[in-house]
């Protein structure tokens, strides 16, 4: 079974869509939990369409009926995990009876839903930015984690939690260390024999300890001069950031702007100098995905121009500031840096990976990788920890000025601000500019026809946009991409942050229409 919760894989993930619509073909059951009909709900046996926000309330309700009934993992709760006690007192609070009018959904289903969700194993969770890109998006993971543990499908093949990953080689990027609280292979910058170890490899001296700064905080930075320079590599933030007047006014902030970059994009404008670099195709290297599968990309083609290599560029750059890095090719990186320093790579050499690739941890090179974590129930840290948590509502809720929850998204046929897919024209041909999606009962109350242009207003900004009339949301709702620069949703967004994560809630905010024709 699989239970995809805040996830369009059909749009967002269409392989990864296509391996599970496949296995649904041949048997597999599939719950979806989402605020969208979206084309996967097709596919569903169940589908749960929850109010925006209220992922927290919909599980502990879920985990209510498991544990009421007797139903959850007595086994794997009991020998594998910790603090049982505590999500039970937790989570009888939240009786199906109670989370109707919060998520929306009939007490009968939440109860139906969660003994299905106990009839067949394993199960597989998958959720995407849907769950992540709330102010209570850790909290969100984390009572995923919850459900999974108490149905026991944990440390086995086909089970666990599976963050589908926004972005190509996220799970890479964090993987070398592209986050301010680790180095490469999640080694904490605030453990001493860390920072020493790193600290000799790279021949420099008094490395902070402390954790950095999330892209919030630096954009914060950037206005009150605590930060003065951004070095922006492959990231459109004037697009991609919420409340683009705001990041606009915090760019432009800036004393010193590098982009590095493969085409202009619409932050290149701010920057003051613009390094070009080789696209994903045009570059030796890795990639690791979503199961922690290290692959190998090869060089498709020759870099145009005089576009480099990323790892090039910030060598030459390293170079003027008086370091000479020996590795001289993606190779040389990997098997005499990265597979060195890193425990959970010590095992991943280039020659090891040029077919299928290997998942880490892998210790050493006689090490097959790891299919899938927590063998067993055998957690990386012991026990597994059940950390209850309680419901709460977005930063940012409709009222009388504001009626309708925005909620954003992707679009099949275009990526991201379309960097790369807006210079496609057959793309354009298919997807050529944004709509906003309403309900059906919305678009009947406002007098809206489908394909009118519509305006769209939060208290940020506002948009004029086409209106797509569409059974795929419900009433009150309204569904964006943040595609298309004129017409972008986070124009509209709010700037309002987990407090851990420090991850955008794009995913709700109050909007209202105006309708511009008679």
């Amino acid at each position: 079974m699989f239970l995809v919760i805040g996830s369009n894989m059909a749009e967002a993930h269409p392989v990864a869509s296509t391996f599970l619509k496949n296995a649904v073909l041949k048997g597999a059951k599939l719950i979806v939990i989402d605020p969208r009909k979206h084309r996967l709900v097709d596919f569903a046996d169940v589908h749960l369409q929850l109010k925006v926000g209220s992922d927290i309330a919909l599980l502990n309700a879920l985990m209510y009926v498991l544990i009421d009934e007797n139903l959850y993992d007595k086994e794997f709760v009991s020998s594998c995990c910790v603090g049982f006690e505590e999500l039970k007192e937790k989570v009888l609070a939240y009786p199906p009876e109670r989370v109707v009018d919060i998520c929306g959904i009939d007490a009968e289903k939440i109860r139906d839903t969660a003994r299905f969700l106990a009839s067949v194993k394993p199960l597989m969770l998958c959720y995407t930015l849907g769950i992540t890109e709330h102010t209570c998006g850790k909290n969100n993971v984390m009572s995923t984690a919850n459900l999974q543990m108490l149905l026991g499908n944990m440390g086995v093949e086909c089970g666990g939690v599976n963050p589908l990953r926004g972005q190509n080689n996220v799970q890479g990027a964090c993987d070398m260390g592209a986050l301010p609280n680790v180095y490469p292979g999640y080694q904490a910058v605030t453990n001493p024999d860390a920072c020493a170890k790193f600290e000799t490899a790279w021949n420099v001296e008094g490395m902070s300890k402390k954790v950095g700064l999330m892209i919030p905080q630096m954009m914060d930075g950037l206005v009150d001069g605590s930060v003065r320079g951004f070095y922006i590599f492959g990231e459109n933030l004037a697009n991609t950031e919420p409340d683009m007047n705001k990041v606009a006014h915090e760019l432009s902030s800036a004393e010193f702007i590098v982009c590095q970059d493969i085409f202009q994009t619409e932050t290149t404008r701010f920057a003051h100098v613009v390094l070009p670099a080789a696209a994903w195709s045009e570059n030796d290297g890795t990639f690791t995905n979503s199961e922690r599968r290290v692959s190998r990309v090869r060089t498709a083609s020759t870099p145009p121009g005089i576009a480099k290599p990323n790892w090039w560029i910030f060598k030459e750059i390293a170079r003027r500031f008086g370091h000479d890095w020996p590795s001289a090719s993606a190779q040389e990186i990997w098997d005499n840096e990265v597979s060195v320093l890193a425990p959970n790579f010590a095992g991943i050499k280039y020659h090891r990976v040029e077919k299928d690739g290997l998942q880490w941890p892998c210790t050493d090179e006689q090490h097959p990788g790891t299919c899938y974590l927590h063998h067993g129930g055998q957690f990386t840290c012991g026990l597994g920890q059940f950390r209850p948590v309680d419901w709460t509502p977005p930063a940012e809720v409709p009222d009388e000025d504001y009626p309708l929850v925005l909620s954003t998204g992707r679009r099949l046929y275009h990526y991201h601000t379309r960097t790369q897919t807006g210079r496609c024209g057959g793309l354009n041909d298919l997807l050529g500019e944004e709509t906003a999606d309403i309900s059906l009962q919305d678009a009947s109350r406002l007098n809206i026809e489908n394909g009118e242009i519509i305006r769209l207003i939060s208290r940020r900004g506002e948009v004029n946009v086409r209106a797509k009339v569409t059974p795929e949301v419900s009433e009150g709702m309204v569904w964006m991409a943040f595609h298309f620069n004129d017409a972008n949703a986070n124009w509209l967004t709010n700037a309002a942050f987990d407090p851990d994560t420090l991850t955008a809630e794009y995913k709700a905010c109050a909007v209202r229409i105006e309708k511009l024709s008679n």
